[in-house]
């Protein structure tokens, strides 16, 4: 079979089942050798529509996935059945990632997304997705605002429940929410209430969760802005500080997809608001002490952000093994010379790295490496206003040497 042929279909089927399939979706069944798909997806076919071998999919899927791309990569006929649309959190995004869009073809039925959206008469553009499927629910507590609406895939039939849960210590039990089970099919179930008065069974596995977001008053309103209140993260007293914290972000540039390195992590603060600017963005975090680690991934679970990874070790042996990161933060021992060395050579070419220093022996490390490789330094002096006596007066921080260059 010539490789560039689309010998691979991925086919989106809904609840309703195979009657309301296209032609098109039905022809790319019909031609198929090898049909993939879960017991629920493959039953919806009936036995004359497809002569091909059947294979469900095993638990873990991805050796599935890696044999379908590798052995039969343009040697068999595959069509791949999932749910809805195949791109939308779907298996068609590691099918296709490393594919040229001439050997597949995706043919989506509706979305669960949409149809919930339908069904509340809400706005796709004004609802946000997120995906609990084998990710933790605290990600969650990032998207909680006031008037929000979210729609939330679920992992089984406990995720509503934990849902509500989380929702209500967060402050957010008025949150109105709506649970539909085998939404789109003949046995679709939808349940409502509140978050803080849930009480609902284990549901079907087939669920997904819509929420419109509502606060009381012990819910925290952090802003979607860098520079979190100081409040917000449990410290021993080592904190980069909040006016610090928001220079020190917009001088690390966070993007989608990119990696920062957190060298010296301390309480986590400067990762933490790295990752919260988008869902796609990662963080290690480097920190040799254990309570200090422990600290960071509370703060980060706190905040919204649990798959932050935290590396308890001294750096820079702690970098043994590891991807080559974006950018990296280095918030401690910037005198430390081969710490530097070590940052330095793993950062890759047109790769960031932004440095604060606080003691005199630090910023005169950062001016001569500033001298040598070039960049920006910057020094920031912030008073905040304090009583004194029956007045205020400013007290003045630690001015904050920042050093921020891009490797050539």
């Amino acid at each position: 079979m010539n490789s560039t042929a689309r010998w691979l279909s991925i086919v989106g089927i809904g609840e309703s089942g195979w009657e309301d399939l296209s032609g098109e979706a039905k022809r790319a069944i019909a031609a198929a050798e090898l049909l993939y798909g879960g017991p629920r997806h493959l039953a919806f076919v009936p036995a004359p529509a497809s002569a091909a071998v059947r294979i469900p999919w095993p638990s873990p899927m991805a050796p599935a996935v890696d044999q379908i791309l590798t052995d039969y990569r343009g040697k068999k006929t595959i069509t791949v059945l999932a749910s809805g649309d195949p791109m939308l959190y779907g298996v068609g995004v590691p099918l296709t990632r490393d594919l040229t869009p001439t050997e597949f073809r995706v043919i989506p039925q509706v979305s669960a997304f949409s149809l919930a959206c339908a069904r509340l008469g809400w706005p796709i553009a004004e609802t946000n997705l997120i995906t609990l499927v084998n990710r933790p629910v605290g990600q969650l507590l990032r998207h909680l605002y006031p008037g929000q609406r979210l729609v939330v895939f679920s992992e089984d039939g406990n995720t509503p429940e934990m849902v509500a849960r989380r929702l209500t210590e967060a402050g957010y039990g008025p949150s109105r929410i709506t649970v539909f089970e085998s939404l789109g099919g003949y046995s679709e179930q939808i349940t409502t209430g509140f978050a803080a008065s849930w009480r609902g069974n284990p549901c079907g596995k087939l669920n997904l969760t819509a929420i419109l977001c509502a606060a009381d008053a012990t819910a925290r309103m952090l802003p979607l802005t860098s520079g979190l209140p100081d409040e917000a993260f449990e410290t021993d007293g080592q904190l980069t500080k909040r006016e610090i914290r928001a220079v020190t972000l917009a001088r690390l540039a966070p993007l989608p997809n990119k990696t920062l390195w957190d060298v010296g992590a301390g309480n986590g603060s400067i990762g933490i608001e790295w990752m919260r600017v988008h869902h796609s963005c990662s963080c290690i975090a480097f920190e040799t002490r254990a309570d200090r680690a422990a600290r960071i991934r509370l703060n980060a679970a706190r905040l919204g952000v649990p798959t932050l990874k935290v590396i308890e070790g001294i750096a820079p042996a702690a970098f043994a093994g590891l991807r080559a990161p974006d950018v990296i933060f280095l918030g401690g021992s910037v005198d430390d010379d081969h710490l530097f060395d070590a940052c330095w050579a793993a950062l890759p070419r047109a790769g960031r790295l932004v440095a604060n220093g606080v003691t005199l022996q630090s910023e005169s490390r950062l001016a001569a490496r500033q001298a040598l490789l070039g960049g920006d330094l910057v020094r920031m002096m912030i008073a905040r206003t304090d009583r004194i006596g029956d007045s205020l007066g400013w007290r003045p921080m630690m001015p904050i040497t920042q050093w921020t260059v891009t490797k050539p």
